[in-house]
C-alpha cells in the first residue's frame, strides 16, 4: 500500500515566496482586518471605494 501523503502544514511568514513590500503590506492589512472583523456576518471588503466630486468649476474671468 503506497504511503499516505502527510496533509501540508500552514505556511509560515518565512516559507512565502519574496513578494513586493507593497504586496506584503496589503497582505498584512488584510489579515488585520479579518483578526479585527472575525466573527461577522459580512466578509472584509479586500478594494477600497471613492467617490470622486463634480469637477471644479471655471473662475469667472
Amino acid at each position: 500500500m503506497p504511503d499516505a501523503k502527510k496533509p501540508e502544514e500552514p505556511r509560515k511568514k518565512a516559507d512565502i515566496p519574496d513578494r513586493s513590500e507593497d504586496q506584503r503590506e496589503l497582505e498584512e492589512e488584510l489579515n488585520e482586518g479579518l483578526e479585527d472583523s472575525f466573527p461577522a456576518s459580512d466578509p472584509v471588503s479586500v478594494t477600497s471605494t471613492a467617490i470622486p466630486g463634480a469637477p471644479p468649476k471655471p473662475k469667472p474671468e
